[in-house]
């Protein structure tokens, strides 16, 4: 069962496959808009001595990538994008001794949008079973960043009671539907917010309560409507720049502001005063500092996997596309014309 998959533990031998030296792989060279990414030819990575070298099978699309691309995240050049990815390991370094090559795994490390990725031995790495179907490797590639990422936030960043109000910005995507149904399942009052209606519709039938239209209704005034001119107890914001100021204002007092994204811009430098009428909290999390060591990880993990195996969660991938055609797939996302999870197959 995958209950039991996610493991830090056990030892092997080195890979008896012969591993090429050059790679297909999505990257850039400079910053700028889609027409900078590449498509190409690219040298297989050499891993060290603790680190693993992943065959990979699915990729998580994420909106990290363009935040990367776009310069608003610095990198080194070029930069293989990607931070999340199913697949088999290959090789293996000397020291590597919780891994061992032929084993199915799930990882959160940079550059999985290529057919091989380094990945060191202590990033979150889930090893799952021997008898792991296609359809599952799909299923962890299109979990280990969103659904991680709505279970640390929910958790970590500001204390839950059943009844309050929360508002969920990018209600329908891949971490917005994953959001709705924990959220759901936590015994809170989901204010959803995203750009049509069918988007908010496909919210609704994942957890979300109340419903706005951010593209034609005053996001503000239907929260403070809906919650009796108080306010949410926390906002989880993952849209940046043009909902900041209305986040402010719709968090009540001693609320959280959690902001996580920049789909519209990276946020304004803040005045912290603005933060001490209502006494407000303002937290830019991110999930790998949740997870980034072993104890946080097993638990997060085991988490993780309690809620794919049981049901609890639906994941939904809305598409797949070819690792050639991760331009057009941004694009979709970067437009907003996508909901759910979309994932690339590597060749």
């Amino acid at each position: 069962m995958l209950r039991s998959a996610l493991s830090f533990t056990k030892t092997m031998s080195t890979s008896a496959k012969t591993i090429p030296t050059i790679q297909k792989a999505v990257f850039f060279r400079e910053n700028g808009g889609p027409e900078v990414l590449k498509y190409e030819d690219y040298p297989v990575p050499k891993i060290g001595d603790n680190e693993v070298l992943v065959k990979n099978k699915y990729a998580g699309i994420n909106f990290i990538e363009a935040y990367f691309r776009k310069g608003i995240y610095p990198s080194q050049k070029p930069y293989v994008l990607g931070r999340e990815a199913s697949g088999t390991i290959v090789a293996k370094g000397k020291n590597v001794t919780k891994f061992d090559v032929n084993d199915n795994v799930a990882y959160v490390s940079p550059g999985s949008m290529a057919q091989y990725t380094s990945v060191p031995e202590k990033a979150p790495i889930a090893r799952l079973p021997a008898s792991t179907t296609d359809e599952q490797l799909r299923l962890y590639a299109a979990s280990m960043v969103q659904v991680l990422t709505a279970m640390t936030l929910i958790r970590e960043c500001h204390p839950l009671k059943k009844g309050d109000f929360v508002l969920l910005y990018a209600a329908a995507g891949g971490a917005g539907l994953a959001f709705d149904q924990l959220l759901k399942k936590a015994g809170v009052r989901v204010i959803a917010v995203a750009s049509t209606d069918e988007k908010l519709a496909l919210a609704k039938e994942n957890g979300a309560e109340f419903l706005i239209n951010g593209s034609k209704d005053d996001v503000l005034k239907k929260v403070l409507e809906i919650t009796g001119g108080e306010g949410v107890s926390v906002a989880y914001d993952s849209v940046g720049k043009d909902t900041f100021d209305t986040t402010l204002n719709a968090v009540k007092r001693k609320g959280t502001i959690v902001s996580f994204g920049n789909a519209s811009g990276p946020v304004e430098p803040v005045d912290i005063y603005r933060l001490t009428a209502k006494n407000l909290s303002l937290m830019r999390p991110s999930v790998i500092g949740y997870i980034s060591n072993e104890e946080d990880w097993k638990y997060y993990s085991g988490e993780l996997v309690k809620l794919i195996d049981s049901g609890e969660i639906n994941v939904l991938i809305s598409k797949v596309y070819p690792l050639s055609e991760y331009k057009t797939a941004t694009c979709e996302l970067e437009a907003r014309k996508t909901v759910g999870k979309l994932l690339l197959e590597i060749p």
